[in-house]
């Protein structure tokens, strides 16, 4: 059973079907015109960003290891089709469908959700067509917190950002039930590198002013350090 089979409902609770949070509005900025890419959403979920990709033109494949979030993105397709394909399996293993390769990948993110970065981006690199790019977005991972249990934070309370690994948040956010993957700025470049996925652009959006006051509120001066990354890279 994936990780996020056991939330499913909390997950649609929580995020609907909005793409106007700062990080998900970075990277369909970054993605750009899409109209007629044949797009692949890696680690798409219940399919809001697929949705929103498919709304603007693109030819959208949904790939995610949870059947139950896979299971919510397919019906909200039946009431409101959009041609999006949602496949279950393995973001370290995929295989573009037919060997046909993608013109985009897109992350939105599930980077840090998923344990083997390296396995993710070969799988990135293998399903792109040379010239082809690679947006995704991911708590910033040099965001310390807001000093409370229920703000989200890049590493564990009391190891520090050079620490890598796994770990399981003390709240009931989404790092309190399916936990993350918490890895330097330099590794997620560095690897990137490693798979030929040149950066091309990067962006560190800016909260609105409720989420920024919060911010402020729980840690005098958290809002020096950006809460999101995202980025487009392109596959050399």
């Amino acid at each position: 059973m994936a990780r996020y089979d056991r939330i499913a409902d909390y997950y649609q609770r929580a995020v609907g079907d909005d793409v106007t949070d700062p990080a998900t509005a970075a990277l369909l900025e970054l993605a750009g015109d899409v109209r007629g890419r044949r797009v692949l959403d890696l680690a798409c979920g219940p399919g809001r960003v697929s949705r929103a990709l498919a709304r603007r033109g693109a030819r959208v494949v949904g790939l995610d290891l949870s059947d139950a979030l896979l299971d919510t993105a397919r019906a909200v397709e039946g009431e409101e089709p959009l041609g999006v394909t949602y496949l279950s399996g393995d973001a370290t293993s995929f295989q573009a469908p037919a060997g046909e390769p993608f013109d985009a990948v897109a992350c939105n993110h599930g980077l840090a959700d998923i344990d083997d970065l390296d396995g993710t981006l070969a799988t990135v690199a293998r399903v792109l067509r040379p010239g082809g790019w690679f947006v995704f977005s991911i708590l910033h991972p040099c965001f310390p917190g807001w000093g409370d249990d229920d703000a989200p934070s890049s590493w564990p309370p009391g190891t520090g950002y050079h620490t890598e690994g796994w770990w399981l948040a003390r709240n009931r956010g989404f790092r309190g039930r399916v936990g993350s993957n918490h890895r330097m700025l330099s590794t997620y470049c560095n690897a990137l590198v490693r798979h030929g996925l040149a950066i091309e652009e990067l962006a560190e959006p800016a909260l609105g002013p409720g989420l920024r006051a919060r911010q402020v509120a729980a840690r005098p001066g958290a809002d020096e350090v950006p809460m999101f990354l995202a980025a487009r890279c392109r596959r050399r």
